[in-house]
């Protein structure tokens, strides 16, 4: 399914994705990312046409990991105007939720050379997926 599509304030193409922030026992559960762009990130993606954003994330995290959201609180909406996807867009709209969820993670080879929980010290440490890095700093996680 292609993503929503919109233009930002410039009049530049945009996508909406949302980002799920998923913590147990003081860690956070990343992915090293195998798709543009790279790095690790949480578990994140586009909102499909037709989509709203708490559909998109409960889908993308049961794509990226296996996982079922339970419960899902939006944290921020913001559009980032330097953040470039895989898609060849510029700019995307972002929905980022904390999500609680049940399961356990399991790798999704075409997502992800590895999935884990990272204490916030060892994230310091990753190299981050760009729009994750402005995240995790948002958040003070960083």
């Amino acid at each position: 399914m292609p993503p929503k599509e919109g233009k930002t304030k410039d009049g530049k193409p945009m996508h909406y994705s949302v980002g799920a922030l998923i913590k147990r026992d003081g860690r956070y559960l990343l992915i090293d990312r195998t798709n543009v762009p790279f790095g690790f990130a949480s578990l994140a993606g586009h909102v499909d046409e037709g989509e709203d954003e708490t559909t998109a994330v409960k889908r993308e995290v049961k794509e990226e990991s296996g996982l079922t959201v339970a419960q899902s609180t939006l944290l921020f909406e913001e559009e980032l105007d330097w953040n470039h996807c895989g898609r060849n867009v510029g700019s995307h709209y972002w929905y980022l939720f904390e999500c609680d969820v049940s399961g356990e993670p399991v790798l999704d080879p075409e997502e992800a050379a590895l999935i884990g929980w990272y204490t916030p010290e060892e994230i310091k440490k990753l190299v981050l997926e760009p729009a994750w890095e402005y995240w995790f700093k948002k958040l003070g996680i960083i």
